[in-house]
């Protein structure tokens, strides 16, 4: 595996006694509880890390009998999972692990990645397993030489960075020629909820064990949601997760309304940033707003 300092951008960066030393720089990044620190706090991202870490395994297959995950990975990537077997994948914003899972389970060799400390719950959820390794650090300067990678993926994610495109630019030259990555990202459409828009400047400040003891309300706001008429009026002026499990009800409202950074983009708009890859063989999936896209051989 070929690792990139992030400080000086030099390649060859060794491990020497469970810290990735540059040879270049003699910049020093240490594995602390099983996770390669690239990074020195959670930044932006403080809300995932809270989040993840209180529902570690809600949305883990392995740990709630389902194949919510498995089901999600396939519709949002379009990837084959029998093609992964054998292959180099990045998880670009792994969270708990629930992906990375998917793509472990594939046989595939997995490299996970969060700014978040959800990168301790995935590692948590999965690390005694042979066939994954995990990164705490930036998706905006990860720690890969170019080329490293066979299939890439970020499933909910580039959207709450700075900048969505320039997280998926930062990406793409990671690919090894022939590679495919495929990224879902948050709808335009999610503006009709007037009502949030207008609230998460407030709630993204609110401290994190508040705002998760608020959006309970999810749970019982639900029936209300499914009323006709006022049903209506309640899913535009106060949006809540219609999950038909509370937990996931819960715990998804809370994903809605704690990011510092939520963009929302249109399809075209992200056909855009494929094409200006450089990306072949492009294939907008059924989900809004999916895409995947070849680097050329």
């Amino acid at each position: 595996m070929l690792l990139r300092c992030v400080k000086c951008s030099g390649t060859g960066v060794s491990l020497v006694a469970d810290t990735w030393v540059c040879p270049d720089c003699a910049a020093r990044f240490p594995i602390v509880q099983g996770v390669a620190r690239f990074v020195d706090s959670e930044a932006y991202t403080d809300s995932f890390g809270f989040q993840w870490t209180y529902f570690a395994k809600s949305q883990l297959d392995s740990a709630n009998g389902t194949t919510r995950s498995r089901d999600t990975f396939v519709e949002k990537t379009g990837f084959r999972l029998e093609r992964l077997r054998g292959a180099r994948v990045l998880d670009a914003g792994c969270g708990m692990g629930r992906f990375a899972e998917v793509a472990m389970d594939a046989g595939a060799e997995v490299h996970a990645v969060d700014l978040s400390a959800a990168v301790e719950a995935a590692y948590g959820n999965l690390g005694r397993r042979g066939n994954i390794s995990f990164y705490q650090a930036d998706i905006l300067n990860l720690p890969f030489a170019q080329g490293t990678f066979d299939y890439i993926y970020s499933i909910g994610v580039l959207h709450h960075t700075p900048s969505t495109r320039l997280a998926f630019q930062g990406l793409v030259p990671l690919l090894r020629p022939g590679g495919r990555i495929a990224i879902w990202v948050y709808s335009t459409k999610l503006r009709l909820m007037v009502g949030s828009e207008l609230v998460r400047p407030l709630t993204s400040r609110l401290p994190k064990p508040m705002l998760l003891t608020l959006c309970r309300i999810a749970n019982p706001l639900y029936h209300v949601h499914k009323l006709p008429i006022i049903g209506l009026a309640t899913r535009v002026l106060l949006p809540t997760s219609l999950d038909p499990d509370p937990e996931w009800r819960w715990l998804d409202t809370f994903d809605w309304y704690s990011p510092k950074h939520q963009f929302k983009h249109t399809q075209d708009e992200v056909a855009g940033w494929f094409h200006d890859a450089g990306l072949i063989d492009l294939a907008p999936l059924a989900f809004p707003v999916s895409m995947s896209g070849r680097r050329p051989d």
